[in-house]
């Protein structure tokens, strides 16, 4: 990526924070107004989890915003509050929801902004002892005796602990370990379509050299435009109505790469969100060679990919930094090409920071990773009458985008019932699921962190669910959101497609706002069936400590400890050749292989040695032949072949 580029003109443009702020400020008294009325809508009427943080917070977001809109009622255009105070206000009380699906989005001009400091803090441990450290710096930037691995010690004069604690306190975070993630990733980067500005000019940041001498660093916040997302949530299409997305994740991502990794954004990046999903989905240009054991990938804003030696083992290392793309397919195809082509011996699949995006991105995917097959995990609204206005308009949709017909029936029933909730059903096609069956036999770890959300918490429950492989966390737990997202526009729009519905309760938001809601919330299955994801999350089944070392070397720790796990778990091997009549089958710590065409059982043999020979009469005809290879009669592994 060139200076030339868009990336390099949006860090050209960045202003100074007091400066950008003196062009904030447009909203009449009218526009307030409507934004708390539109906002009492989605919380009283769509949103799912109301009855859980009512009791799990003890908040009650619907109160205050009656109380919001009855101070607006008595203020005149004369006597309103500053603007500053009123955006502060509605996303205090979305907030306190501590639910990252659940937003306030601010209008112009603080929509597609971030402020940010020069430098990202991350932490680390040494022993029990948690520590702080500069990671990066904006290229560019240099001050005395500071850059990567300077201590930080002090933010403002308050010791960075006690800081990053306080930050927590403003920040959405619905467990202890996300609440700490989000107030630490925020003292840096906030996007502020979703979070207020902040409220100095300047940090004052406290630290240590190399050299041991203490030092203070003074910056003042910049605002700067970020790249582009990769969906349009707004639009009637399947990866919105799908969208399991934490959008201030999802924003700090990209403004990570904007700021720190210029040079791996793509050219459709730079430009505008249509162009950067076709980019992503359709494989049309490939990240160059990186550094030995890098694959390159046609989707580098999605996929890094490589092999990594450590003293266990040379295994596949895939980082997932986001679900959020168009066409889920395109996604699992890469994925699958992807670990094709790392070591077979074992995988780590790290999802760290990963806020979420296209549902059915993260469901479609666990099955190429086991030979189980997938439940997809089912989800449920909140029963009141909009949301079952909402289901019947889209019981049969003739777009084809979204299909809400087999909530109806439960939904009409319980407004006789009292039931709470309605009938659970998934979002993502059974079928999709398990098109392609397992693609990677050899043991897999995940590794997971706090910022995992969303479409992610899917995934990773999804994982443990299905007993993939042990799932390794750099945290006490993944990000706890369980749930599909629309936003206030989307809602808008179901209910004037295909037809207009008589007395909709949504209004244009003004000045360019939006707002964002829990719509309907996911549970798990198996042993957890019927365990809601929201506030519970994901917890690891072994825990890391982020070292030093991982946070300056390129998680060289963590990526040690997750090869251990590996070493300890079997590498299966199960190829399959088709031929006329026979099957060929080339195995490793199976003794057992059973045949399917097309669905119906056609043969079963030992597996004495590692080649095989299976007469298999139709196999050169079948559609779907499926071998599901076992130990000890248990199925561990499983080969799909389509035509």
């Amino acid at each position: 990526m060139t200076e030339d580029s868009g990336a390099g003109k949006r860090l050209a443009d960045a202003v100074e924070l007091r400066d950008f702020l003196r062009r904030a400020g447009t909203l009449t008294l009218a526009d307030r107004r409507t934004l708390v009325g539109q906002a009492q809508v989605l919380i009283e009427q769509n949103y799912v989890h109301l009855p859980l943080k009512v009791a799990m917070h003890a908040v009650n977001p619907v109160q205050r915003l009656r109380l919001l809109a009855l101070r607006l009622a008595r203020q005149s255009d004369q006597t309103m509050d500053p603007e500053w105070r009123f955006h502060a206000e509605l996303s205090q009380i979305f907030l306190s929801l501590r639910d990252l699906h659940t937003n306030y989005l601010l209008p112009e001009p603080f929509a597609g902004r971030i402020a940010y400091l020069p430098y990202q803090i991350e932490e680390y441990y040494e022993g029990d002892e948690r520590h702080y450290v500069v990671a990066r710096v904006v290229a560019g930037f240099a001050a005395p005796g500071f850059g990567p691995g300077v201590e930080v010690t002090h933010w403002n004069g308050v010791p960075i602990d006690r800081a990053v604690d306080l930050s927590a306190l403003r920040f959405a975070g619905s467990n202890p370990a996300a609440a700490h993630a989000r107030g630490l990733e925020s003292l840096t980067i906030r996007p502020l379509r979703i979070h207020v500005p902040p409220d100095e000019d300047w940090v004052v940041l406290g630290h240590v050299g190399a050299d041991g001498i203490a030092r203070e660093l003074r910056e003042r916040w910049r605002v700067v435009e970020n790249l582009p997302p990769f969906v349009n949530a707004d639009e009637l299409t399947a990866a919105a109505v799908a969208q399991g997305l934490d959008l201030a994740t999802d924003e700090i991502g990209r403004a990570v790469k904007l700021l720190y990794v210029p040079e791996a954004i793509t050219a459709a990046e730079s430009t505008d969100a249509a162009d950067l999903t076709a980019d992503l989905t359709a494989g049309q240009s490939a990240e160059p060679d990186g550094p030995a054991g890098a694959v390159a990938t046609s989707m580098p804003a999605v996929f890094r990919a490589r092999s990594v030696t450590t003293a266990s083992g040379t295994f596949g290392h895939l980082r997932v930094f986001t679900f959020n793309v168009q066409d889920p397919d395109g996604f699992v195809r890469e994925f699958v090409r992807l670990i094709g082509l790392l070591p077979q011996d074992g995988l780590v699949v790290d999802v760290r920071g990963n806020g979420g995006g296209h549902i059915y991105a993260s469901e479609f995917t666990l099955q190429t990773l086991t030979p189980r097959p997938i439940t997809p995990e089912p989800t449920q609204f909140i029963t009141t009458p909009l949301n079952t206005r909402i289901c019947a308009q889209h019981g049969q949709d003739p777009t084809g985008q979204i299909d809400l017909g087999p909530w109806c029936a439960s939904m009409n029933q319980a407004l006789e019932t009292g039931s709470v909730y309605s009938g659970g059903f998934p979002i993502t096609p059974a079928g999709g699921a398990n098109a392609l069956g397992q693609q990677y036999h050899g043991p897999v770890v995940l590794v997971t962190d706090a910022r995992c959300y969303s479409a992610t918490d899917i995934f990773a429950a999804g994982f443990q669910d299905h007993k993939i492989g042990p799932v390794l966390g750099v945290a006490d737990n993944t990000g706890a959101g369980g749930a599909n997202v629309w936003t206030h526009a989307l809602l808008k729009l179901l209910l004037e497609v295909p037809e207009p519905a008589p007395g909709t309760p949504y209004q244009e938001l003004p000045g360019g706002a939006n707002m964002r809601v829990a719509i309907r919330r996911s549970v798990r299955v198996h042993d957890l069936a019927g365990t809601p994801v929201e506030d519970l999350g994901v917890a690891p089944d072994e825990r890391h400590r982020m070292t030093r070392r991982d946070v300056l070397e390129d998680n060289a720790d963590l990526l040690e400890h997750a090869g251990r796990l590996l070493a300890a778990l079997p590498a299966r091997r199960l190829e399959v050749e088709a031929g006329a009549g026979e099957l060929t089958l080339r195995t490793h710590l199976l003794d057992r292989a059973d045949v399917y065409l097309d669905g119906r059982p056609r043969a079963s043999a030992d597996l004495t040695q590692e080649i095989v020979t299976v007469s298999v009469p139709g196999a050169g005809e079948a559609h779907v032949i499926r071998v599901e290879g076992f130990q000890d009669g248990v199925l561990a592994a499983a080969r799909t072949i389509v035509r």
